[in-house]
């Protein structure tokens, strides 16, 4: 697994926090998702959304993956958790796979802990980025 640079956009930050801070009024602290989508997000180098490499995912962006456990293609949506619904392919930045490519590029390989064990993902494409596309308010 390589070390890369994770980037977070300004306003994807603004809103990631927004998202924690409400959480915490709920004792988020004894929740595992949220702490690793803290960690995630700190880790992260900040960057304006008009300067975000268009090869990284961020928030609304649509992802070509690949577990490279199963060998198994997968394209989702990374959403917020009021928009996730997996079965249009809407996937939440708290379910485990969400939070492991936030940031990432393509051809990133990322080992992530999942419900089921440890899984290695490669971030084959990036199919749609809000940012690059100029949708700068998604």
């Amino acid at each position: 697994m390589q070390n890369r640079t994770i980037y977070i956009t300004k306003f994807d930050l603004e809103r990631l926090e927004d998202l924690l801070a409400a959480a915490g009024e709920f004792s988020y602290r004894d929740r595992l998702d949220l702490e690793e989508l803290e960690a995630e997000i700190q880790e992260g180098t900040l960057v304006d959304s008009k300067n975000v490499p268009p090869n990284v995912v961020t928030m609304n962006s649509r992802v070509a993956l690949i577990d490279i456990d199963e060998n198994k293609p997968m394209i989702f949506t990374l959403t917020f958790p009021r928009d996730a619904d997996i079965d249009k392919g809407r996937l939440s930045v708290l379910s485990p796979v969400g939070t492991a490519i936030l940031g990432h590029a393509e051809g990133d390989v990322i080992e992530w802990r999942v419900p089921a064990g440890h899984r290695c993902f490669k971030i084959e494409r990036i199919l749609y980025q809000p940012e690059a596309a100029g949708d700068y308010h998604l």
